[in-house]
């Protein structure tokens, strides 16, 4: 600012306003007046300026571009066009978007990109706390915070990440760790309809895995117990095997009738022929066995009963039992058989739902890929060498001029009174600081 008294000394003796080339006239005489101290302070700030410029740290950046993925649907996307393109319906756009779902998922990716869980892994996995040394992780999460530009495109939605660290393989491994952070944040917050299917089917699966397990332990328990492996199957062969000894009985009686005519009762041939006719009678009723139920057993009598017949099981159930075993097989069967069907038909539910699942998850689609930068981004050198010596030849100028305009206002003036009080009160403790006022003056 120009001094006010020069300006009033001027104008007393010319009696004529001032004008602005006049004021900066004066102005520029007095900067001259003290050129020597401005440009001492020019040279000593350049040098100040200097050193600190090129003793800065070095911080690189790496960038990454992104597209978030299109989850708009054609019918929604055709509504919205019209309706924006119509002249008089202009609100109709952003209305049918919000009925049918037509929005841009670049704004909830650049929300998930800021948010604490994605920084705070990033804090941890880079051990960010011990880089920045920071004592508190809420300080090291706000750090790289202020370390990173996320901005997006208004016109094609993509999304740019800059990361600036001291270390270039740093900064290209922070920005590649958003991008993963980003993928398996999406990938968790899943909320889609065949996300949801899958979840339920996965559980259901597992149900019926069980109960296919306990439909089989129990099918095969009773088979292993009752000798039953096919009923159909051993029905047949059991009458097959009854009949052939049937005929072998009648065959072996009616040669008895002819060797007692021939050879009388007690001839060696007819007792043989008596005990093979004994045993085919004894195979034949083990064969039919008897229809009333077997008493239920548990594993303690059945090992008894076998040690008492010598350890001999029956191989086969009888002709009288597999009636009444073919009901309760066919029973456990057919659990065995549902079980499998429904096991069969939600695995390859599951297996679709998980298509979908993937389908409806949105991937984000990397434009360009972080890499390692090879020149710094900051600090400009010169220009900020340039910048704090402008800066410190202003602020003395300003100086000089606040000083000469203070030393002509008046004396007696209350502002000025109470100046000096506070200026020997200040000389009587720090009488050095004052001393270039003083040289000005």
């Amino acid at each position: 600012m120009m001094p006010t008294s020069v300006l009033a000394d001027l104008e007393r003796e010319e009696r004529v306003s001032v004008t602005p080339q006049a004021i900066w006239a004066i102005r520029a005489s007095l900067l001259w007046k003290h050129r020597r101290k401005l440009a001492r302070v020019v040279a000593i700030s350049l040098l100040i300026s200097l050193v600190v410029a090129f003793t800065m740290p070095k911080r690189y950046k790496s960038t990454a571009r992104i597209m978030p993925p299109d989850q708009q649907n054609s019918s929604a996307m055709m509504l919205a066009a019209l309706a924006g393109h119509a002249g008089g319906l202009a609100g109709l756009g952003s209305l049918a978007g919000s009925l049918l779902g037509v929005h841009s998922t670049t704004s909830l990716f650049i929300d998930l990109l800021r948010s604490g869980t994605v920084t705070g892994h990033l804090a941890d996995r880079f051990d960010l706390q011990h880089v920045y040394r920071k004592h508190y992780r809420v300080d090291t999460v706000k750090r790289l915070a202020r370390s990173t530009t996320i901005t997006d495109d208004k016109k094609s939605g993509v999304i740019t990440i800059e990361v600036e660290d001291k270390d270039p393989v740093r900064a290209r491994n922070l920005a590649q760790g958003y991008l993963e952070e980003l993928n398996q944040l999406v990938t968790h917050t899943n909320t889609s309809t065949a996300h949801q299917e899958r979840l339920f089917i996965e559980r259901r699966l597992h149900s019926v895995q069980e109960d296919l397990e306990r439909a089989q332990v129990d099918l095969s328990e009773f088979s292993s117990k009752n000798s039953t492996i096919d009923i159909k199957e051993q029905t047949r062969a059991m009458v097959d095997a009854s009949a052939r000894v049937q005929a072998q009985l009648l065959i072996e009686r009616s040669g008895l009738q002819s060797l007692r005519q021939l050879y009388g009762d007690g001839n060696v041939r007819v007792r043989e022929t008596e005990a093979r006719i004994a045993s085919l009678q004894r195979e034949l009723n083990k064969m039919a066995g008897t229809s009333a139920p077997a008493p239920v057993q548990d594993a303690d009598d059945q090992a008894m009963e076998s040690a008492s017949r010598g350890g001999r099981e029956e191989l086969f159930p009888s002709l009288r039992q597999l009636p009444r075993l073919a009901v309760p097989y066919a029973d456990l069967y057919r659990r065995v058989r549902v079980q499998e069907t429904v096991f069969e038909l939600l695995t390859q539910q599951y297996e679709l739902a998980r298509i979908q699942e993937a389908k409806d998850v949105p991937v984000v689609n990397v434009i360009d890929y972080p890499g390692v930068p090879e020149k710094k981004s900051f600090p400009p050198r010169l220009l900020l060498a340039l910048f704090l010596t402008f800066l410190s030849s202003l602020i003395a100028a300003t100086r000089i001029l606040m000083l000469e305009a203070w030393s002509k206002v008046d004396p007696n003036d209350p502002r000025k009174i109470l100046e000096s009080e506070i200026m020997t009160v200040l000389r009587r403790h720090t009488p050095a600081i004052f001393d270039s006022r003083r040289d000005i003056a």
